[in-house]
């Protein structure tokens, strides 16, 4: 049986792995990236592309797209992963929605990606200006598509119904890793809640997403059966990306996987159900996210390819 790498539990690393070739990225620049940056700041919105340290920065925001994080830029949790200031938020801005519909106006994007922080301190999760803010983008932006990157709301079903409601294109909710290390990664989520924020949105007519990262310990069999537990619920679309340690504070990597792995993982994707599965190295939630919009896309350029 395959030995299993452990997480410190410091979140420190004595060595540091070094990136491989296939992790480089494109600086951010062009006049694209220039009059996005400049509505952002504007407009005084948080994108999760700065908070995140997405590594797609560059590339998204030169085709003028973004993703744009509500509810403020401090979480109330520590996931071990992210790059995300914890403590305690500011309070409410309720003019945040129409702020967001307007910029999003602005920017002239096909398709926008909403997601926040938790904000397990406020009574409603944070659910009404969710709420607030997918009904102003789609009544600004009625040509837009829309994706919602969603925390767990607790489980709650009555926040979740919120966003169920309000109607976006596409309900994302991040199961980030397996199940044997989630507690580590992941410290105030739980795996199985998760796969029930899905399910519960899949049941209540949402396309559905969720994103898991690699190279924090896994093995490839818990990926796969990460992968079945979410066929299970009826998740339509799967991203599959390397985790890149943000800061020497945060978990470090174990391994960088390789192109061909998650190339292998995007074929079983496939083969056991998802209907768009977007797997490499540089991939994360929001990224080429305009393509997981319709159903039978993915799916069927998977079979084409098999075809060829």
């Amino acid at each position: 049986m395959q030995e299993l790498p452990v997480i410190p539990a410091n979140n420190t690393t004595t060595t540091r792995l070094q990136k491989p070739n296939w992790l480089r990225v494109k600086l951010p620049i062009g006049e694209s990236y220039k009059h996005v940056r400049g509505l952002v700041d504007d407009h005084k919105l948080h994108t999760i592309c700065e908070s995140g340290n997405c590594p797609n920065m560059g590339e998204c925001w030169g085709e003028g797209t973004a993703t744009f994080m509500i509810l403020g830029n401090i979480c109330t949790r520590s996931c071990g992963f992210c790059a995300v200031a914890t403590g305690r938020p500011d309070a409410v801005d309720w003019d945040e929605p129409q702020r967001v519909a307007e910029a999003i106006h602005l920017m002239k994007v096909k398709h926008a990606v909403l997601t926040s922080v938790d904000r397990d301190e406020l009574k409603d999760g944070g659910s009404i200006i969710w709420y607030n803010t997918i009904k102003a983008v789609k009544s600004l932006n009625p040509a837009t598509t829309l994706e919602t990157l969603i925390p767990d709301f607790r489980g709650i079903t009555d926040q979740i119904q919120r966003i169920i409601d309000a109607a976006p294109d596409v309900v994302s909710h991040n199961l980030e890793t397996v199940e044997r290390i989630t507690r580590q990664v992941r410290i105030q989520a739980k795996y199985r809640r998760s796969l029930e924020v899905l399910k519960t949105l899949k049941e209540g007519g949402m396309r559905t997403k969720t994103g898991i990262m690699l190279g924090l310990g896994e093995s490839k069999e818990e990926v796969i059966q990460s992968m079945k537990d979410l066929v299970a619920v009826g998740t339509d679309v799967l991203t599959l990306g390397q985790y890149l340690q943000p800061t020497k504070k945060h978990l470090p990597v174990q391994r960088f996987v390789h192109p061909d792995e998650f190339a292998e993982l995007r074929e079983i994707g496939y083969s056991i159900g998802f209907d768009y599965v977007e797997s490499g190295p540089l991939v994360r939630s929001s990224y080429h996210s305009e393509k997981h919009v319709f159903k039978g896309i993915g799916k069927a350029k998977w079979e084409a390819e098999k075809q060829s």
